[in-house]
């Protein structure tokens, strides 16, 4: 739903049945990327930490099924779910994750950082609310470039509560920049309830303080999200400026993948698990006819067939050597 926004005029896109398969695939290939990374974790394969996007998948691949090359992304500590629905490698990721030299950046960012600029990733970034303001650095870029290119900024709704999440709306609304604030809101971070420390009734209602459209989206439907997403995108490129999404989904793993006391409410997680967007998307895929119970079935094991592979190349990817630890540093 819609709320502080003009009207969106934009009629929906129509989505054909191989988009909508394309959707679930992608929902899967993250899910079983995640389940994968846990796996190595246990295993203690893993130096550092990682953040679990199981839960939330529908909110990157809808969002960044919006996309047009030449678009940009920026992404957060919890990433790997933009990262593949960017087109990323998985191997490629993986090698990254577990420090290897055929990762993305050389094995030298982890999970946090990971970066492709052919894809418009420009990266994660470890620090909460980093992202935001590269976001509006980028698409004042893309302006001076005369460029039609939007920005997808993705951020948490700890975030939102950063200074820099102000300024960044602020700047972006004053300049007219082309910048979707995608905000994930998964009602926790590390230990905190949003509702304990965010003031008002969410996060879109702050749009209206910079002038600009508000939508509170059901996260967890990957249809939901690319509609309104898409709309926002069209409307940035014919230069009316920037727009604030939220999306309402919900992690089903702990903040990070280091153990430590779950505080959230053991109720709450299963009722959230009930609402699993890749199970609700698959349900609404047979039920309109558009699959079939053995179609979704090997999708799945595609899937997860894909993140094994992933793991085996990672795991034979080698470590950097000594002496590129000094390589791509600006000092």
């Amino acid at each position: 739903m819609a709320v502080h926004t003009e009207k969106k005029n934009a009629a929906p896109v129509v989505v054909s049945p191989t988009t909508r398969l394309e959707w679930y695939r992608q929902m899967c290939r993250i899910r079983a990327f995640e389940r994968a990374v846990y796996g190595l974790s246990k295993a203690g394969l893993i130096a550092g930490t990682a953040h679990l996007y199981i839960g939330m998948e529908a909110i990157a691949v809808g969002s960044c099924s919006a996309m047009r090359d030449g678009d940009l992304v920026t992404s957060t500590h919890r990433g790997h779910g933009h990262s593949i629905a960017c087109g990323l490698n998985l191997g490629r990721m993986m090698a990254e994750i577990l420090g290897r030299a055929d990762g993305y950046c050389r094995g030298k960012g982890g999970s946090m950082h990971i970066s492709d600029i052919s894809r418009g990733m420009l990266g994660a970034d470890g620090i909460v609310g980093g992202g935001i303001p590269i976001a509006v650095g980028a698409a004042l870029g893309l302006r001076l470039k005369g460029s039609s290119s939007v920005v997808f900024c993705f951020f948490g709704e700890g975030a939102a509560n950063q200074g820099t999440f102000h300024e960044a709306l602020n700047l972006a609304a004053v300049n007219q920049l082309p910048v979707l604030f995608i905000c994930e809101n998964n009602f926790w971070a590390l230990s905190a309830s949003s509702e304990e420390v965010t003031a008002g009734s969410g996060v879109a209602n702050r749009a209206a303080a910079y002038g600009m459209p508000g939508y509170k989206v059901d996260g967890n439907d990957v249809e939901a999200v690319f509609q309104t997403v898409s709309a926002s995108a069209a409307r940035a490129t014919e230069g009316a400026g920037p727009c604030l999404i939220e999306c309402l989904s919900y992690r089903w793993e702990s903040h990070s993948i280091i153990p430590r006391q779950e505080v959230r409410p053991e109720q709450e997680i299963d009722d959230w698990k009930q609402k699993d967007p890749i199970k609700l998307y698959g349900e609404r895929l047979l039920a309109n006819k558009f699959a079939t119970a053995e179609v979704l079935g090997k999708i799945d094991s595609e899937a997860t067939a894909e993140a094994a592979r992933s793991v085996a190349f990672a795991k034979g990817s080698p470590t950097p050597d000594v002496e590129s630890a000094f390589q791509d540093i600006y000092v």
